[in-house]
């Protein structure tokens, strides 16, 4: 363990909550001098927004002995998740356990949603680099997070965004993705074909899905209800894939975003880390996946059919993320994250996507 580490948050003032997210906003500046010096850090800094972030707001801190990241992150009523202590509490036991391959984390301020973090000097992979050996690097990462599992601080982490425990919870979980999206109310003509698009194809296709589960559910004997024992359960990463990854000069991967991250069933992260399309895993890896993760379970053939099961329902859920900018909090979230995109064309470009998508389910 590290005992540098900066454990807890840095302690606000009744004022720290800033108004403004800008890099010359007066409150924020506050924050982040309060930040630096609760982890004995230079107080003297600039901020620089940095591109790319889809769900907050990221900056550069630059400060004389090098650079760190700062994440302003978003908050909305319909999202109680908290986000901000979910990445610190998660990333403070990974490296806490001398787990390397994610960003150290420095100082958080809950009032404000501020977090400060390592700045990984690295870059975005490109499709030719998810391969096998970049894999081999991310099964690495699995493991040596769940190497301490049993211990008392992994133990009191929380269970991950939509954890799923039984089928049935697998099943529910798209299945609310989907009411959701089918309730949605047009109000531009992109919303009224983004909302045709889900009644015509989307919702027709998720029921041929849920009949194809049915039908392996019958041959396997299995049970939807069946709940999966805690000694199967495995910390994950959650939305875990290249897509969150930056690939050093050393060409070693670490991982970054962690604000869904816990307790969860293997076969989530499995079908997500295949399912992502930012950055797909070419499919002569799945065996080499499918045997790694559960090589150490306690029903490893079981697991194999569950996760073979589950990843056309993954391939659903995917969809719905893709179409997430047509949901309100979604979009708001979006805007936050990235101010000078036009949501417009963002939804158009996500519609397009999910579309795609949707083509390529066998």
């Amino acid at each position: 363990m590290d005992p540098k580490l900066p454990l807890g948050p840095t302690p606000p003032s009744e004022s720290s909550s800033p108004t403004g997210v800008s890099p010359g906003d007066n409150v924020l500046q506050a924050a982040v001098r309060r930040m630096l010096q609760g982890a004995n850090l230079p107080a003297d800094f600039t901020l620089h927004p940095l591109p790319g972030g889809g769900n907050n707001r990221v900056y550069r801190v630059s400060v004389d002995s090098g650079s760190l990241l700062l994440k302003v992150y978003f908050r909305h009523p319909g999202d109680q998740r908290d986000r901000l202590k979910v990445e610190f509490d998660f990333t403070t036991f990974a490296w806490q356990h001398g787990v390397r391959q994610v960003p150290r984390p420095l100082a958080w301020d809950p009032v404000a949603g501020l977090g400060l973090f390592e700045f990984i000097d690295g870059r975005k992979l490109e499709p030719a680099e998810v391969d096998e050996a970049a894999l081999s690097q991310a099964l690495d990462f699995y493991r040596e997070l769940n190497e301490f599992r049993r211990e008392p601080d992994a133990q009191a982490l929380p269970a991950g965004s939509e954890a799923c425990f039984c089928l049935f919870d697998h099943l529910d979980c798209v299945g609310a993705r989907l009411a959701r999206c089918a309730s949605w109310q047009p109000r531009t003509d992109l919303d009224r074909q983004a909302a045709e698009f889900v009644q015509t194809e989307v919702l027709p296709r998720w029921r041929q899905v849920q009949d194809q589960v049915d039908a392996g559910v019958d041959r396997l004997e299995l049970s939807i209800t069946w709940p999966l024992p805690p000694d199967w359960r495995r910390l994950s990463p959650s939305d875990f894939g290249f897509h969150n990854a930056l690939m050093e000069a050393s060409s070693r991967i670490r991982f970054v975003d962690f604000e869904y991250a816990g307790w969860d069933d293997p076969a989530k992260l499995v079908c997500d880390f295949f399912c992502q399309p930012a950055l797909p895993i070419p499919g002569r890896c799945w065996t080499m996946f499918l045997d790694e993760v559960t090589a150490d379970l306690p029903g490893p053939a079981l697991e194999r059919q569950r996760m073979e099961l589950l990843l056309p329902v993954y391939r659903m859920k995917w969809v719905t993320i893709l179409l997430n900018d047509f949901q309100p909090a979604g979009n708001e979230r979006r805007r936050f994250a990235r101010p000078g995109v036009d949501p417009e064309q963002r939804k158009s470009e996500q519609l397009a996507k999910a579309r795609e998508y949707l083509a390529l389910i066998p």
